[in-house]
């Protein structure tokens, strides 16, 4: 169904795509390669949320190139008005003859449609074409339109035998300067970073993004039951901070606010942070992936809670021992049968450190 040339034309359009891992939020990141007689005439990617879009910029650079040729986009042409006007009619106004997408728009007002209105107008449509690169590539956006939830990748920096911290909490620095470096570009392609109460009190972080050029900073999230993040942390500095707490103190809300926090009350049965609540606001706000820095009682309960896709774990060259803080605070198994399994998806050096990427198994 598909040439090579197809596939290297795609592989393209994808790594524009990439172009955008930074600033597209809440959008998704998405490639456009224009071909004519075999020759690429025009390129471009959706740079930022309110910019044009990745066709209209490759449409624009192809000119009059565009009547007869080939568009390979990443993700379906939108059809619907938004911030900006529906990719698939420019793509008919500029005489495209055929369109590949590599994967079919999740969003329920597109889904579809814009591959079938570039069909009813005469226009050849394939999709699928490198589409579990394209859906990786945008996992936060998929998962926020087809499960109302952001994708949320837990980050851990440990020594080899499982300990982030002493037991009097300082766990600075685990890990080497490379790894640091390197979880800054997770950090920088999320909408937000999440991290709890324990976590500010005991390593007092601004959760920023340092060591990658990027044009925003994402949302930074406490996950505070009991208020205590003090109004002096660091992590309020700047502003872009969010304190999700379980109960009402209106003289500690009323300092956080004064520093500049919003704070949302949201507390469960056991009077802890309803999780699943949380997110469901944050895919409201149109937050597409968390990045979850946090010690491990939030760590535990996340993963409890069901609330982790994507485990993000970073292993040093050491060991502290077991008087050391672990990854997760989890009950007692008694069986091995009660383990949950992973599945690696990569696993690489960075500097002297181990980074390993899983999922559920």
């Amino acid at each position: 169904m598909f040439t090579a040339d197809d596939h290297r034309f795609m592989a393209r359009a994808l790594e524009l795509a990439e172009r955008g891992l930074y600033g597209t939020t809440p959008n998704p990141r998405v490639g456009c390669v224009i071909v004519n007689g075999g020759e690429v005439v025009g390129e471009g990617w959706h740079e930022k949320a309110g910019l044009p879009h990745a066709e209209v910029n490759a449409l624009a650079a192809a000119g009059s190139r565009s009547r007869g040729a080939t568009a390979y986009v990443s993700l379906e042409p939108c059809v619907h008005q938004g911030r900006t006007a529906p990719c698939a009619e420019a793509l008919v106004k500029a005489g495209v003859a055929r369109v590949v997408a590599a994967l079919q728009d999740p969003n329920p007002l597109v889904a579809g449609g814009g591959l079938a209105r570039l069909r009813d107008q005469g226009v050849a449509v394939s999709c699928g074409l490198l589409e579990h690169e394209a859906r990786e590539l945008n996992i936060g956006f998929v998962s926020r339109m087809t499960r109302g939830r952001p994708w949320v990748r837990l980050k851990v920096a440990a020594s080899l035998d499982g300990r982030t911290a002493l037991n009097n909490g300082r766990s600075q620095w685990i890990t080497g300067e490379a790894a640091r470096r390197d979880g800054h570009h997770w950090r920088a392609r999320a909408c937000a970073i999440l991290t709890g109460a324990g976590t500010v009190r005991d390593d007092d972080p601004r959760l920023t993004v340092r060591e990658v050029q990027t044009s925003r900073q994402p949302l930074r999230i406490v996950v505070d039951s009991k208020l205590e993040t003090p109004p002096t942390a660091k992590i309020l500095q700047g502003g872009g901070v969010l304190v999700a707490a379980a109960q009402e103190d209106k003289a500690k809300i009323a300092a956080l606010r004064a520093r500049g926090a919003e704070v949302l009350v949201m507390p469960n049965s056991a009077g802890k942070v309803e999780l699943g609540k949380l997110f469901r606001e944050l895919a409201r706000r149109g937050m597409n992936e968390v990045h979850v820095e946090a010690g491990p009682r939030l760590n535990g309960s996340l993963l409890q809670e069901g609330q982790v896709d994507e485990f993000l774990i970073f292993l040093a060259p050491s060991i502290i021992g077991d008087a050391a803080r672990g990854m997760f605070h989890l009950p007692e198994l008694t069986e091995l049968a009660g383990r949950r399994q992973l599945k690696i998806l990569d696993t690489r050096m960075i500097g002297p450190d181990i980074r390993v990427v899983a999922r559920f198994a």
